[in-house]
């Protein structure tokens, strides 16, 4: 596995008035090496840019993005994305997408028939391999891209509101299912949402950013209390229901709070 670390960055872009929009400033984190972290703040506050910096799809402006101790000058094949978009191929199969990256690696069919095998089973998906994208829910389709991103047992998974375009019933159950396939495949995830309660739910760090610039406002700490009530154990709606889960939703929600416009 590797780390993720966002040394000092900044980010800024040129707008059509010849003067520049500075989206991050002195932004300096670190994503440790299995850790599940997640990024809430209000728009504007440069969460996806952080992650495209991550995936090589963008470059600081000051700073550097490194993985796993190197700087990241493109994409690579030690990390893997997923986007709000399901971006899966229309014409391919299921099999065929979660395939996918295996065999651009060059993988045997063998290895590819197993790897698939395994992910549907662990995303709860036998029984559609032969089906096309066209044939299956929004929610089912997220389930393909994860798996895809899976397979190729990448060191780093970058996920940006993956589930943002899924109806609330959906979208609690693919947070249960993430919950329990992180856990048992562990990655160094970078997750980037606008839901509070869904950051807190997933991951053992919350990043919270401020705007104008975007910069680090606070990062708070969620492990140790899922840790000791065994939130993993139990139901998301119980845990939601939790005084702790509360308390660390209001807490996130009070930072964000002051950052929102009526236009947001």
């Amino acid at each position: 596995m590797k780390d993720i670390r966002f040394e000092a960055v900044g980010k800024a872009f040129p707008t059509r008035a010849g003067r520049e929009f500075v989206a991050l400033a002195d932004v300096t984190l670190t994503v440790a090496e299995r850790e599940f972290v997640a990024v809430v703040g209000p728009s504007g506050s440069g969460k996806t840019t952080l992650m495209r910096m991550a995936a090589g799809l963008d470059h600081p402006t000051s700073g550097s993005v490194k993985v796993g101790g190197r700087e990241v000058t493109a994409p690579g094949p030690d990390r893997a994305v997923v986007f709000q978009a399901f971006a899966l191929f229309p014409w391919k199969t299921v099999r065929e997408n979660i395939a996918f990256g295996l065999r651009c690696q060059g993988a045997p069919r063998e290895k590819q028939d197993a790897v698939v095998a395994r992910y549907l089973k662990l995303m709860s998906m036998e029984g559609t391999e032969d089906r096309y994208p066209h044939q299956l829910s929004g929610g089912m389709q997220q389930r393909v891209a994860i798996a895809r991103s899976y397979a190729i047992e990448p060191d780093v998974l970058l996920m940006d509101e993956p589930f943002g375009a899924l109806d609330a019933q959906t979208r609690t159950v693919m947070q249960e299912e993430l919950v329990r396939l992180s856990r048992r495949e562990p990655r160094t995830v970078l997750f980037i949402t606008h839901a509070v309660e869904e950051a807190v739910y997933l991951a053992d760090r919350v990043v919270v950013l401020a705007r104008d610039p975007g910069r680090l406002r606070e990062i708070v700490d969620v492990r140790p209390l899922r840790e000791a009530e065994e939130w993993e154990s139990r139901p998301i709606d119980e845990v939601m229901d939790l005084p702790s889960f509360t308390h660390l939703r209001t807490h996130v929600w009070r930072l964000l709070r002051d950052q929102i416009r009526p236009d947001d």
